[in-house]
């Protein structure tokens, strides 16, 4: 029979559990793969204090930090982009608003948030109207900032 050892996880691994967790493996688990790695240490009072401690001061940054992208998303929600693209009489565009022009136009607009275009939340259907949309912007901490895209043609 394989003899366990109970390691407290430095780091979230998705099979055995989270930060902090206190979990029995087997010992060559833990000896080959968990400790040389730093990705566990061997249970002890001390050990559990330590990671204990860190958990709660990482949970002080995430809380900090996460408070610091409520503020941006606060900011974002009163910004309004202005596009304009070459339409027919309709109102149907040219062509669509991409992603890119969603970024070039939170440029222009000074926005000093740094965003990435897969983060870009477009609507379900291609932007080829003249109109008002609304577009979602994915930030860390499970936040989601939504932006007003005013579509215009071209004089």
């Amino acid at each position: 029979m394989a003899s366990t050892v109970e390691v407290v996880l430095k780091e979230n691994l998705e099979h055995l559990g989270s930060i902090g967790d206190v979990v029995r493996v087997r010992r060559g688990y833990a000896r080959n793969f968990l400790l040389p790695r730093g990705l566990a240490v061997v249970a002890s009072r001390g050990n559990v204090r330590q990671i204990e401690h860190e958990k709660a001061i990482q949970a002080q940054r995430i809380a900090k930090l996460r408070a610091d992208q409520e503020q941006i998303v606060a900011e974002l929600a009163e910004v309004t982009v202005m596009i304009a693209k070459e339409a027919g009489d309709d109102g149907k565009l040219f062509g669509s608003v991409t992603a890119n022009d969603v970024l070039e136009g939170l440029t222009a607009r000074g926005v000093e948030v740094e965003v990435d275009k897969k983060k870009l939340i477009m609507p379900d259907r291609p932007i080829k109207e003249v109109g008002s949309y609304e577009v979602g912007v994915k930030l860390p901490y499970g936040l989601t900032a939504t932006i007003k895209l005013e579509v215009k043609t071209r004089a």
